[in-house]
């Protein structure tokens, strides 16, 4: 008698093991989801400064543009601006360092970059250090800047100004600190060339991951518990929902079309993930791209 309910007691914890599996795995999910859709989204990065509200002329981009293109190649450094309606529901600090964590403004190693972050509906704005600057902007001065250079402007409505004289002030603060020539710049490229490395091993250990799930839970109940590994994984090293929702919702997939497919490797009409296929960041077109900078939390915060 014994005996007989053995297998019955692992096939009846098997199905009980797969169930939570799947209903932990949904939950992650949509709660991921729910999260990551509340996040106003980081736009692509395109330009030394992005308006997002149409506040400034085209005329007024270009110049602001064509200063922080000559700087950064006298000096090296990055810096670029971001205009937007309001970072809700998030504070404008949580906002601007996943816009710094997407955009990677600065060099690679230098950390050398400032992203400007203005919410206009809020009437907040943050100046966001990298690592490497924190030494000659300190908090405490990135303040000042906020509070006697940009601010007074902003409360006039010359948005332009209170820009131009901020970025000004950021330039000369920046150029009191011996910094590597900007031929370090090539060096700092190579963090492309790292998140692409990076990312081969990790596709390989989602496949795995989710073929082994899926053979222990079955296929669907797998993949989502793949899911949500990754996904939590994902929101421990980034911090950021809507890395971690992505992540979550490509494992899931991955895992699915892994386990349907028995985990075929190789295959030279399978295309995927080939070459071409995942690239570096930075438009097709040529346009503006950060460096691979690393920022903090260091900077501050204001309104007017």
């Amino acid at each position: 008698m014994t005996l007989r309910r053995r297998p019955e007691l692992r096939a009846s914890a098997a199905t009980a093991l797969r169930a939570a599996a799947l209903v932990l795995g949904l939950a992650l999910g949509l709660i991921a989801a729910a999260c990551a859709a509340a996040e106003v989204p980081v736009p692509q990065l395109k330009a030394r400064v992005t308006d997002l509200t149409g506040t400034l002329t085209q005329a007024q981009r270009q110049t602001l543009d064509a200063t922080l293109a000559a700087f950064e190649q006298k000096k090296g450094s990055q810096i670029a601006v971001l205009l937007l309606a309001s970072t809700k529901p998030e504070s404008i600090e949580q906002y601007s360092i996943r816009v710094a964590e997407a955009w990677k403004i600065g060099r690679a190693r230098v950390d050398d970059g400032v992203i400007l972050v203005i919410a206009k509906d809020d009437h907040k704005l943050r100046i966001e250090i990298g690592r490497g600057l924190e030494g000659p902007i300190p908090d405490v001065v990135a303040k000042r800047v906020i509070r006697e250079v940009i601010a007074p402007h902003f409360l006039n409505g010359d948005f332009n100004a209170g820009i131009a004289d901020g970025i000004a002030a950021l330039i000369r603060l920046i150029d009191g600190e011996p910094l590597p020539s900007p031929n370090r710049r090539a060096a700092g490229a190579s963090s492309d060339n790292d998140a692409g490395a990076l990312f081969a091993p990790l596709l390989v250990a989602t496949v795995v991951l989710g073929a082994f799930l899926s053979k222990l839970f079955g296929r669907m109940a797998g993949a989502a518990a793949t899911g949500g590994i990754v996904g939590i994984a994902a929101w421990v090293v980034t911090s950021a929902l809507l890395a971690a929702a992505l992540a979550a919702i490509v494992a899931f997939l991955i895992a699915l079309a892994s386990g349907a497919s028995g985990l075929r490797y190789g295959g030279r009409g399978s295309g995927g993930w080939g070459s071409g296929g995942w690239s570096g960041g930075g438009s097709s077109g040529g346009g503006f791209s950060g460096g691979g900078g690393g920022f903090g939390g260091g900077g501050a915060s204001g309104r007017w």
